[in-house]
């Protein structure tokens, strides 16, 4: 099996998984931590290795179907349905 099979394998098995509450909230803020991170850090290599993650962690977080993709949509359909007083 192929490096490229495999991570389809993985991509097809994480898009049938169900999402959980605030998953992609808690990976939005994992990507912050690290980020912030790479910015205190000393070591180049460090600070490219930690940026590098944050940096992925964020994009995953925009890019879940339940995460900030899905707040984006309902933005730009017209607004999410607030509750009237």
């Amino acid at each position: 099996m192929s490096l490229e099979e495999t991570v389809d394998k993985f991509k097809k098995v994480d898009a049938a998984r169900a999402d959980y509450p605030g998953e992609h909230l808690v990976v939005l803020g994992a990507g912050v931590l690290l980020l912030l991170a790479a910015g205190r850090s000393r070591s180049f290599l460090m600070r490219i290795a930690a940026g590098a993650a944050g940096g992925a962690l964020i994009g995953r977080a925009a890019s879940g179907t339940g995460g900030i993709s899905k707040l984006a949509g309902a933005l730009q359909s017209g607004g999410l349905a607030w509750p009237r007083r």
